[in-house]
Parts: C-alpha cells; structure tokens; sequence
C-alpha cells in the first residue's frame, strides 16, 4: 500500500521549499522528504554561518585597524563561543522560520526520513511506500574528501565542522586553496590562528584570472597567512595531538604540522543513496545527476534542482533551478538553464564578485575582445573607507559591444557586480552603461567610467 501525491520533493534546500509553496498553491498534494535539517547547506553549514562569522572576522581587523581612523581602544580579543553562538543563533533563526513556513503550508505533507527509489515514480521513507507522477530531487550536496594518503588515520575537519568549532586553533591547516578553504583560512587568521594553506595546483583559485588569484595571495599573505602552492604528494599523519600535513612543494620546509586540518578540497553530490538505479536515472562520474536545459533526467516525469544536478553549486542557481521548473511546469514558459547570466562572490576580505566570463575563458572563445581594468586605488569610495586593496575589470566583445564578464575584487565587489549582472542579463550593451548616471560617492559609479575606458585586448 503506497501513499499517492500528486508530486514528491526529495530535499528541503533552497529549491524544494519554494517549488512546494508553488506546487500546493496550484492545488497539489506534494510530501517534501528531508532527511536531515530544514534550509539544506545554505542555511544550517553554508552562506548564513559563515558569513555571519565572516563579519565577526571583519570586526575583529576593522577593531585592529582603528588607529588608521583616529580610533582607539584597547587590546582587543576574540570571543570564539559567542562568534560561534552567534552564527548558530542565525541558523536557528532561518531553519525555525522555514521549518514554521512549511508547517502551515496548505497541501503539504512534511516527512522525515532517508528517501529512496523503489521505480521511477515510487520511493520509500524508511520503508513507508509513496509515489507520485512527478518527482523533484534537490539532496545538495556535501564536503568531498580527498584520496590522501592517511585521511583515515587523522582527525579531521569539513565546513559543517568550522561553522561549530568553539576554539581558536593554534595553527590551522587549510587543505585546499579554493573558494571554500579562503574564506576559513582568513576568518580564522584574523581570530588568532596561525594558518598555513596547502594547494595542490601552481596558484589558488586557479578556476579564476591569474590576476585575480595573485591579488588575493598577496593581502592574505600581508595578513600572516602562509600559502604552499604546487603541493604535489599531499599526506597526512598523526603528530602528537596533531597532524603533520606532507606537502612536498619545491620550496619551504616538507612537511607542516598543525593542530587542526581542514579539508576543503571540493563538494560531492549526495545522489549515492537514493537508488538511482532502481529508477534508471542517469548520473555522471562524479555523481551529477544528468539533466537538460529544463531540468528534467532521462526519466520523464522527474526533475533534478540544486547542487546535486552539476549545473551550478550556490545557494542562488538553486534557487533559479526551482524558478526555471516552476515557471516551464505552472505558467507555461519555456525557461533554460543556459539563459542564466553566471555570477558569484568569494566572501574573503575584499570580496571578488565575478560575472560572466573570466579574461581567460573569453580570450579562449577567439572573439575580439575590449578589456578594461580600473585599481581600487582609483576609486574614491575605497579610499574614503581606507580599504584599497583589488581592481575592477571589464571584458567586452569587439564588435558587438556586448559585456562579456567583468570581475570586482575589492570593497563592496559582491554588491557591485550586480550592476554588470542585471545588464548582461538585459543585454544591454557597452554604450548604455557609458551613459548611466551613477550615485556619489560608491564604488558603482566606477562602472561607466570602467566601460568608457574599454580597449582593444593586446
């Protein structure tokens, strides 16, 4: 004896929420499964934690900085479980809200427990047999851990950890020198942590501009963080109450010894343990589960949204992904994926905010290009705040004038960027930002100067 639905929503990230708000509101019975906590990633390891612990860390150097602004006080000092009480008082406060929201949802059949396939339109929830015609998985995604010699040997950290860790380390070992691992390694350096970061690749972000990631290298390592690139033969093994991380780089000493390692060597879907086999549901190698422009699997009827689908990994294309199936299922359009204009933001100090193509990626296209770049030291609103450190940069297509990408590494760089982003996504052309009257004084009003400045890429 099954349950029947009219639609099944395996995950309570940022997608499923709003896509059963939208499929009750349309008169369908819909059983959001959630194995775990309400608000997925985002809510409960991700965005709301660690940018509210970002701030404290932003605190924290503003109140070491304070005699460069004619302020001053004395010694300060960190308060690492009122840091840590405070990001899980911004947990709780998001995932009671969903949790309340989802409670008084008309239609809604909220159920906990480990979903699985049973077919391609039945699943059981801890041996209680639904189905539905239609089936809507968003099961995010977790921290990957790599294949290192010794992982299984040592104590070890991931995200969800750092969110929770009520202690400043003596000396933490950042495994991994991407957007995840920079974020924690500055954050806990300006808490008192010595840290060290060991990447594999020749530079950090190598995803991004090679100008871009030697900015960053450098203010982090102006802040005392150590940084070991081109670390070919990554091991770890037990020393004392620590961990002696092997990096076997060309220069510096061999191995570093810390008192705490964090892996933050890249995510993983969690798609292992929902049977999609028994469904028939096609995934890649790495776990992706596979999907068209509209979201769909190889399986009609079943839709994949969010980080599990390989198609994006924050918490905003996630929620676009709900948006795209809603929109093509409830009012008739026929939204694609591939409309999307690509943003995102690294929350390090200054934050990059990045759009559209990188320099490297639009070069590879073979297109004639225009680039522009502008330092931050060139922009007033940053040197009103004394935070100088970064540049903006703009990349356009020759001949069709069109803004192809742009990055901003510097103060207020993440809430700048959309200025870029809302235009690529209305695809306006160079020429309209020229003439865009911007406030005074922000960093915005930069923008139509960086577009004026364009020139022919050497």
């Amino acid at each position: 004896m099954s349950w029947r639905f009219d639609a099944i929503i395996v995950g309570a990230g940022q997608a499923g929420p709003p896509l059963a708000g939208r499929l009750t509101k349309a008169g369908m019975q819909v059983a959001l499964i959630e194995r775990h906590l309400i608000g997925g990633t985002c809510v409960n390891t991700g965005c709301k934690p660690t940018k509210t612990m970002v701030a404290s860390a932003y605190a924290a150097r503003l109140a070491q900085r304070g005699g460069e602004y004619g302020v001053h006080s004395g010694p300060i000092s960190i308060d690492m479980a009122r840091v840590i009480e405070r990001a899980q008082t911004v947990i709780h406060d998001s995932r009671r809200s969903n949790e309340d929201w989802l409670g008084a949802m008309p239609g809604l059949t909220l159920m906990r427990g480990h979903a699985r396939f049973t077919g391609p339109h039945g699943m059981t929830v801890d041996g209680e047999a639904i189905e539905a015609p239609r089936i809507f998985l968003n099961v995010g995604g977790r921290a990957a851990i790599p294949d290192l010699p010794g992982v299984g040997d040592v104590p070890y950290l991931t995200n969800s950890d750092m969110v929770a860790l009520a202690e400043i380390p003596e000396h933490l070992v950042v495994v991994g020198g991407s957007y995840i691992g920079l974020e924690f390694a500055q954050m806990f350096r300006r808490f008192g942590a010595k840290v060290t970061i060991v990447e594999m690749g020749p530079r950090l972000i190598g995803r991004e501009d090679v100008d871009v990631s030697e900015a960053i290298r450098d203010f982090l390592a102006a802040e005392g963080i150590a940084i070991r690139t081109d670390a070919k033969c990554i091991t770890l093994e037990k020393e004392g109450t620590g961990v002696r991380v092997g990096v076997d780089c060309r220069e510096g000493e061999p191995d570093v010894i810390g008192s705490h390692v964090l892996l933050a060597t890249g995510r993983r879907p969690n798609t292992d343990d929902l049977g999609l086999d028994i469904a028939g549901i096609a995934s890649d190698k790495r776990g992706y589960i596979v999907v068209d422009d509209a979201l769909c699997t190889n399986v009609e009827g079943v839709w994949a949204l969010g980080d599990c689908n390989g198609r994006g990994a924050f918490t905003h294309t996630a929620y676009n992904d709900f948006e795209i199936v809603a929109a093509n299922l409830l009012d008739g359009e026929s939204r694609k994926v591939s409309d999307r204009v690509q943003g995102y933001a690294l929350y390090v100090d200054p934050p990059l905010g990045r759009v559209g193509l990188t320099e490297a990626q639009a070069r590879a296209s073979g297109r004639p290009l225009l680039l522009s770049k502008r330092p931050m030291s060139r922009v007033g609103r940053a040197v009103e705040k004394g935070e100088t450190l970064g540049f903006m940069s703009m990349i356009a297509d020759a001949e069709t004038k069109q803004i192809l990408g742009a990055a901003i590494l510097g103060t207020s760089g993440d809430e700048a960027i959309h200025g870029i982003l809302d235009l690529m996504n209305a695809g306006a052309t160079v020429p309209t930002l020229e003439w865009a009257v911007p406030i005074h004084p922000t960093v915005s009003e930069l923008l139509p100067t960086l577009a004026r400045d364009l020139r022919p890429a050497g």
